[in-house]
């Protein structure tokens, strides 16, 4: 018990004469004296040669040690924590820490850039639910449930009898409007679609879509054929050649898709063109009479355009992406190419 005693007396003295200059000399004292190896466990385990009877008075002491130990230790380090949050010893002269800067997707990037074009030309925007019925999906766009083309619009079905299912195109948000609308009607309706495709480099089963709708009267082929110059060139650049190719939509007619000179090989001709020189960007046609008396549109005054295209096609020809599927892996390495785009 002597021994003990002794011990913690020369200690004491040891600690109230320790002085410091930094942080690391604060937590040297901390190791020595109150780490797992330090001073005080060192003392702690000499309890077990102290006599029964005297344990008690041994146990008081001891713990008092501790806590002197501790309070000292406190003590020094409340020193370093004040002179760290005075303003007198900060440098503002230094720089601050880099804020990492973040970057619209790809697809977003796009989707804004045609939807300003657009609206450019006087253009609305219009919005529909993803989920869709059969009768504005389908129905309403001059497809009936025995028609072959649907076929071509594969789809994840939510419900049938009546059908709820994921919708193929963006044309629903356009039924929506000319249902609610009367013309002279001019919308955009951007969004995502779905599909029952396999998924590939080339395909997969959502995609972005951006289609057109302009009703009113004596509107002609002519006029959608300079409403999509006009789009290639404030997209791809004035130099850009296009060519109007026929085509079918049931909810068109006449139709047409429309292809661009590519950007790669310049319309020399490459693996990305298949050789033409040619890149299809969007399908288009006048509205189907039909569809216009779906909503009650007088097909003998009004007379209007409808064109579609997928967003991810006119990334992949502006950013020259060569796999869909990089657009929904969430990789920053491939986001991060984007941060400079406006």
């Amino acid at each position: 018990m002597q021994e003990i005693v002794e011990k913690i007396d020369h200690y004491k003295r040891e600690i109230e004469a320790a002085s410091v200059a930094n942080i690391d000399d604060v937590e040297s004292f901390r190791i020595k004296y109150l780490g797992t190896k330090g001073l005080v466990k060192l003392i702690m385990g000499e309890m077990k040669n102290v006599p029964n009877e005297q344990k008690k008075q041994a146990g008081q002491l001891l713990n008092e040690f501790k806590i002197f130990v501790e309070t000292k230790f406190d003590d020094l380090k409340a020193q370093f924590e004040n002179t760290d949050t005075d303003a007198s010893h900060i440098d503002f002269s230094l720089p601050g820490d880099a804020i990492a800067v973040g970057t619209r997707h790809p697809l977003s990037i796009v989707r804004n850039r045609i939807v300003s074009i657009f609206k450019r030309l006087g253009f609305a925007i219009a919005e529909g639910p993803d989920i869709e019925d059969d009768w504005h999906n389908f129905g309403a766009m001059n497809l009936p449930e025995d028609h072959p083309a649907r076929d071509m619009q594969d789809t994840f079905y939510i419900q049938q009898n009546p059908s709820w299912l994921l919708r193929t195109h963006t044309s629903s948000v356009q039924a929506r409007v000319m249902e609610t609308q009367k013309p002279p009607i001019r919308v955009i309706c951007p969004g995502r679609v779905y599909r029952n495709e396999t998924i590939s480099a080339r395909a997969h089963c959502f995609f972005h879509q951006v289609e057109g709708l302009y009703i009113d009267e004596n509107v002609s082929f002519a006029d959608l054929k300079q409403t999509l110059y006009f789009f290639v060139q404030e997209m791809f650049g004035k130099d850009i050649k296009v060519r109007f190719r026929p085509s079918y939509f049931p909810f068109t007619e006449p139709s047409a898709e429309m292809d661009i000179s590519c950007l790669i090989c310049e319309g020399k001709g490459c693996n990305v063109c298949k050789h033409t020189g040619w890149v299809e960007i969007l399908g288009s046609g006048m509205v189907h009479p039909k569809v216009l008396e779906n909503f009650g549109i007088d097909s003998n005054k009004y007379t209007g355009f409808a064109f579609g295209m997928g967003v991810e096609r006119i990334t992949q020809l502006k950013y020259r992406v060569n796999d869909l599927r990089l657009y929904s892996q969430n990789d920053v390495r491939f986001l991060q190419q984007f941060t400079g785009s406006v």
